[in-house]
Parts: C-alpha cells; structure tokens; sequence
C-alpha cells in the first residue's frame, strides 16, 4: 500500500515529509535510525519536522519506536493498512557489532498476567548479541 493511502485510511494530513518517512521505511526490511531515514528523505528532511511527524506516525499506528539501552532508536512501519502487522508482538535482535536491528517474528512476547490493578501500555523484547552475518565475520578472521 502507498504512503498516501495509509494516512489517508488513518485519517492523518498527508504532507511531503510523512509520505517520505513512510516511503524510507517501505524500502527497507529492516528497523531504521532517523540519520537512515534522513538519508532517504533527502532534502525534505528538517529535524524538527521529523519528529513531530514521526510522533504523529507513532501515536497513529503507523510506525512503531524501537528503543535500545535509552541511547539508540530505530522505527519501523507498523502497518500496512488499517491492519497493524507489526506493534510490539515479537522480539528484536540488536547486533553489538554492526548496530543493526533484525525483527525476530518467530519469538512472540507472550501475554502477561498482571497483578489486580496493574495496566498493561507496552513492552519491548530487546535481544542483545551479534548477528548471523557478523558471527560468520568472527569466526572467519579466527580462523586465518
């Protein structure tokens, strides 16, 4: 679906910016910082614009925040319609090597059983370590 369709579906204003945030974030398969996103915005990108449509885009649905030790944030697109297909349902792998984050679709956050009282908002499953393509680059240079 086309950037415009789904503000259109969200009810949100297109603007230029937020048809470039969404068209970065369709063209790549993996969670994007801001300097990544700016780099597929070109001249459109203005910070202070950037973060006042991303918020826009997160409190909409649209794109989800993914937020490593309070220090690194990547966003990926939650939805591709009306359809959430991506909101805090599945873990993610960050690589301490090449500072990559990887959806791990397959490790589902499970539902929690809180205490009366307690309201359940968001949670985040960060996993930490190095990445396939990384391990293959470390087990490479120890072996020469």
């Amino acid at each position: 679906m086309i950037a415009s369709e789904i503000l259109k579906i969200h009810e949100i204003k297109k603007t230029p910016g937020r048809i470039a945030i969404i068209n970065a974030l369709q063209q790549n398969d993996q969670p994007l910082s801001e300097t990544e996103i700016k780099s597929g915005m070109n001249e459109m990108y203005d910070r202070i614009t950037f973060y006042r449509n991303i918020q826009t885009l997160t409190t909409a649905g649209i794109v989800h925040k993914i937020v490593i030790d309070n220090t690194i944030i990547k966003y990926e697109l939650s939805c591709s319609g009306k359809e959430h297909t991506h909101h805090n349902e599945h873990a993610h792998f960050y690589c301490e090597e090449c500072h990559s984050v990887t959806c791990l679709k397959q490790i589902k956050i499970p539902e929690f059983n809180l205490p009366e009282g307690f309201m359940y908002d968001d949670s985040d499953i960060i996993i930490k370590g190095t990445c396939k393509k990384c391990s293959h680059q470390i087990t490479t240079k120890d072996l020469e």
